[in-house]
């Protein structure tokens, strides 16, 4: 669908991927509307980027926050929590955020702002997930989990609708806050941390030309489909090479 004009809604829109989106939206003509919680940060997007800034928790009240951002035609669910380390050790507090963030928070959001998309017979939701939902990563579980629950729920709205696109974006490892936020830094020498903005752009590809399923990088679709074709080797691979 065509963007410029369009009305879209980014959560998660005060830094990282929600940030770069926003710019990236602009710069299609489009009219924003950016939730999120730092409201500094937030506001200085929007500033930057014309939109309406929204500043409240998803997970608090999504229906409130429906009500304060009004009918949109394209859905960008992108805000997201994580958390690493030996599951045994995870709070349960932790675990509880990480499924309202992450799955629950994105499902309401949509089924509230998805009446009006089918209503006009148009409109496009993107769901922002990991490679870590396509494959499992170890000492992620729990964010792994989630992920992959937002990718099959993403499949099945899929097959549900006709006039409303739906898209789901698989990022690898993107240099963001979110590493700091989650209390762990990333450590690994490989993959490499990717800059925002290359999400952000296959974002808006997802939509302007109706992709179902995008990796960033293309090459993560190669460890995504050899772990569906061949489970055994994909662990050995895994195990040997993390």
């Amino acid at each position: 669908m065509r963007l410029s004009g369009a009305r879209v809604l980014v959560t998660g829109a005060s830094s990282g991927i929600g940030a770069a989106t926003a710019r990236e939206m602009a710069r299609a003509g489009a009219r924003l509307v950016l939730v999120g919680r730092d409201r500094p940060r937030l506001d200085a997007v929007a500033a930057e980027t014309g939109g309406r800034a929204v500043v409240g928790d998803l997970t608090a009240d999504a229906a409130s926050l429906v009500s304060r951002t009004g009918p949109v035609d394209v859905l960008v669910n992108n805000a997201g929590a994580g958390w690493a380390g030996p599951l045994a050790r995870m709070p349960g507090e932790a675990i509880e955020r990480l499924a309202a963030v992450n799955l629950t928070a994105p499902i309401l959001l949509t089924r509230l702002l998805l009446p009006g998309m089918i209503e006009r017979g148009a409109g496009h939701v993107v769901f922002v997930a990991s490679i870590a939902g396509a494959v499992g990563v170890r000492e992620e579980a729990v964010y792994s989990a989630t992920k992959g629950g937002l990718i099959v729920f993403a499949e099945g709205l899929r097959h549900e609708l006709r006039d409303v696109g739906v898209s789901v974006v698989l990022p690898g490892v993107v240099d963001t806050p979110f590493f700091d936020r989650r209390g762990t830094p990333y450590a690994r020498r490989r993959p490499r941390p990717i800059p925002p903005e290359r999400v952000a752009r296959t974002i808006v590809s997802a939509i302007e030309q109706g992709r179902a399923e995008c990796y960033v990088p293309g090459w993560l679709r190669l460890p995504s489909r050899l772990r569906g074709a061949a489970p055994g080797v994909f662990r050995a691979l895994s195990g040997r090479f993390g």
